[in-house]
């Protein structure tokens, strides 16, 4: 059984058990969520498909630690001017483990 859950904005497959690396949350570790912006649920031969949302279903996820993405390095640069920038970034992410999908 898994579950389409939006989160933040962005779409995630959720099955019990799984990791996901999602954009950042300002929540301690070890704290439960409830998501109720849930999109599909699907079991098999079984599918239910919400408009925009499923009524009545939630996923229930346990913060688990907040990383740093890898490096991103921005690089402008203009022939034959002399101007050169560059800049880095690294996106943080938080990673959550679902606990249970209520249908």
């Amino acid at each position: 059984m898994y579950a389409l859950v939006e989160i933040l904005g962005k779409q995630y497959k959720a099955q019990e058990g799984a990791t996901l690396k999602v954009d950042k949350i300002d929540m301690e570790s070890g704290k439960e969520l409830e998501f109720n912006t849930v999109v599909a649920i699907a079991d098999g031969e079984n599918s239910v498909f919400g408009k925009p949302y499923v009524e009545g279903a939630k996923v229930v996820v346990t913060m688990d630690e907040t990383i740093k993405g890898d490096k991103v390095k921005v690089y402008k640069f203009h022939r034959r001017k002399g101007y050169r920038r560059t800049q880095g970034h690294r996106q943080k992410y938080s990673l959550v483990i679902v606990k249970e999908i209520k249908a």
